[in-house]
């Protein structure tokens, strides 16, 4: 009798593991998944946009790729190839290959 108890708790607590993990994977995998094509559309969006050394605001953005600004702010300061201005135009974001670098 007692066996049959601890076969139940054993297989119980496996089955709890197995389901924590799994939602626990699969919450990351779609946080990841957001993250990129998010990421993506605020790439393209500035690299059409920020051509000749024009430098955008994180409202613009957000307006531009329907995104909460917060949202905008995170991604962009996540992006190895977007800079964040520190000059003149603090607070400003332009894609790597659009602006000279000496001029943020």
């Amino acid at each position: 009798m007692e066996s049959s108890i601890w076969e139940g708790v054993v297989v119980g607590a496996s089955g709890g593991s197995i389901a924590g993990i799994t939602v626990y994977l699969t919450q990351y995998l779609h946080q990841k998944l957001r993250d990129f094509f998010e990421m993506r559309r605020i790439n393209t969006w500035l690299k059409e946009n920020s051509t000749g050394g024009k430098w955008r605001t994180t409202r613009t953005i957000a307006s531009w790729t329907n995104l909460p600004e917060d949202r905008v702010n995170y991604l962009c300061s996540k992006s190895k190839i977007i800079k964040l201005s520190t000059g003149e135009n603090e607070g400003m974001w332009a894609h790597r290959e659009t602006v000279n670098l000496t001029d943020c």
